[in-house]
């Protein structure tokens, strides 16, 4: 086989257990890939309804978005026709006016249903609760004259995020770079918050914190920041817990789309990310989806596939011992065919096109844990 000259076999075993045969496949995705972020050339202008906007935030099925400005000081609607699809969205003609509590709004949440509405507010530094009588219809919000101050943590706050059962709350504060945790006795309840003692400050990554999201699952944290521009990801080994935050060195630049990110969205699902950008009053809508394929290596040694885009390939089931060197994949795109005796995956998470040429990455390990690496220039496949 081609090129096996790049790769050591330990005591000269390979593989020798399977039939040359057809094996078993099994595809898969998972969301909140950053990694393997790119933009899906759409955007959606919110210039007509206010040219300061500062946070986007979607209802969970992703058939409405809010947006919070400073110029009108008021929370706006829109509808999404297609979930999700930021070509489809238009404004409701409905908004909501939060000056009456704070002149520099800077984003809004709801709580699991819809009922209820978290305003963040600049100017006073707190938190802000809201009724709606109809779920995530901000014409029929009404203040619930309830408020919590976040002045003690921070001085310039940013965003507000709950856990899913609303006992947790979440806030950022750019003066000091930091998310902090605080608990709510009663779910959802402003009036029953307090302050966990526990924060994560990001000012390694970012001097300009702007916003912040959680995955579903609360395993992953995404910042949005603006010195440097970009979305960071960070991974908390007990989810929500800021007290076990720590950076995941995964980063995505937007900064061909707008050079300067003040927020950052999911679908529910996290295949799309979304992110305001304030340079274009514009918000952007990109993929974030990793392709995976399972080879099992005790179903035959022969496997064959297209990929979706980027995608890691691995193996199941290798011989008790020795190399399991005895097997081909051949991955088909255009008509071509790249023959690799081994595990491989796109570098760098770029997705394959037809044209780019990108080296293609292998990998063989031995039955006592020794990896030894190989690689071949090859022509990435659409």
């Amino acid at each position: 086989m081609a090129n096996n000259k790049a790769f050591k076999v330990k005591n000269g075993i390979s593989a020798t257990r399977y039939l040359l045969s057809g094996g078993v496949e099994t595809a898969g995705s998972e969301g909140y890939s950053l990694a393997n972020a790119s933009y899906d050339n759409v955007s959606f202008s919110i210039t007509s309804q206010d040219d300061q906007p500062f946070g986007i935030t979607f209802k969970p099925d992703g058939t409405k978005m809010y947006l919070v400005g400073n110029t009108n000081d008021r929370v706006f609607q829109y509808t999404l026709s297609t979930a999700w699809d930021l070509s489809t969205a238009s404004y409701d003609s409905v908004s909501f006016l939060v000056s009456s509590q704070d002149g520099n709004p800077m984003r809004v949440s709801f709580n699991d249903d819809g009922t209820k509405m978290y305003l963040v507010g600049q100017l006073t530094d707190s938190l802000y609760q809201y009724s709606l009588s109809t779920a995530y219809d901000i014409s029929t919000a009404s203040y619930d004259s309830v408020s919590f101050s976040v002045n003690a943590q921070d001085g310039l706050v940013y965003n507000v995020a709950f856990n899913p059962d609303g006992t947790k709350m979440f806030m950022l504060g750019d003066a000091t770079d930091s998310a902090y945790q605080y608990s709510l006795s009663t779910a959802y309840d402003l009036s029953t918050a307090s302050y966990d003692s526990v924060s994560f400050s990001f000012a390694s990554q970012n001097t300009t914190c702007t916003g912040f999201t959680f995955s579903d699952d609360g395993t992953k944290l995404f910042l949005s920041g603006a010195s440097p521009d970009g979305i960071f990801q960070y991974t908390l080994s007990t989810p929500f817990d800021l007290s076990t935050v720590s950076y995941s060195n995964i980063s995505f630049d937007g900064s061909a789309q707008d050079g300067a990110a003040f927020s950052v969205e999911f679908s529910s699902d996290g295949t799309k990310m979304y992110f305001l950008g304030r340079t274009n009053d514009t918000v952007y809508q990109y993929s974030t989806i990793a392709y995976t394929q399972t080879l099992d290596l005790s179903t035959g040694t022969t496997f064959s596939f297209t990929p979706s885009g980027a995608t890691t390939v691995s193996f199941t089931n290798p011989p008790a011992s020795g190399l399991a060197c005895a097997f081909t994949v051949e991955i088909n795109g255009d008509g071509s065919t790249i023959t690799w005796p081994a595990s491989v995956k796109w570098p760098s998470g770029t997705a394959p096109t037809a044209t780019a040429t990108k080296e293609l990455y292998a990998f063989i390990t031995t039955d006592g844990g020794t990896t030894y690496y190989g690689k071949q220039a090859a022509t990435e496949l659409a």
